[in-house]
């Protein structure tokens, strides 16, 4: 859904605009929690880039995309979601509130840890999400949830890349 919108229109250029447009995309296409979720995600991320940009204005819309999964979602770091990979990211992405971070090597940081942090969830018990619904011994793979969320970082810093 995401590139067929690319495809057809071009994406609001204001990062505040793009994020809002993705959170209703999402919201739309998405369906189910993991499209609410992100939808919240995307929505509270956006807020602080209305009048600021700068880079750790990013790593203020991280912490409040997450703050608002939080909240709504009810899950916590720890609990086997797409919060664990996202709090992984967020705590590399504060560096760039450093006057003298570089954006790409940060980013690259933030993947590794979210990923890292995914693969850490194959050994977690749930605590929250669809996953709490099941007995942890049937509980073999990383959180298909975590898993996506790093993903989807993974791809934000390829397209930056190229």
């Amino acid at each position: 859904a995401i590139q067929e919108w690319v495809r057809t229109r071009p994406p609001p250029a204001a990062p505040a605009q793009l994020l809002s447009a993705l959170a209703d995309l999402l919201l739309e296409k998405m369906g189910g929690s993991s499209g609410v979720l992100y939808g919240l995600f995307l929505t509270a991320a956006a807020r602080p880039l209305l009048n600021r940009n700068d880079l750790s204005t990013w790593a203020d819309a991280m912490d409040a995309g997450i703050e608002a999964v939080q909240r709504y979602g009810g899950a916590a770091p720890g609990d086997r979601t797409m919060l664990d990979s996202l709090c992984a990211a967020a705590q590399a992405l504060h560096a760039l509130r450093s006057p003298d971070a570089d954006p790409l090597p940060v980013l690259a940081a933030a993947v590794q840890g979210a990923e890292a942090a995914a693969e850490a969830t194959r050994h977690m018990e749930a605590g929250a999400g669809r996953a709490s619904y099941i007995s942890s011994g049937q509980l073999l793979q990383p959180d298909p949830g975590a898993v996506a969320a790093a993903a989807v970082l993974r791809a934000v810093l390829e397209g930056l890349r190229s």
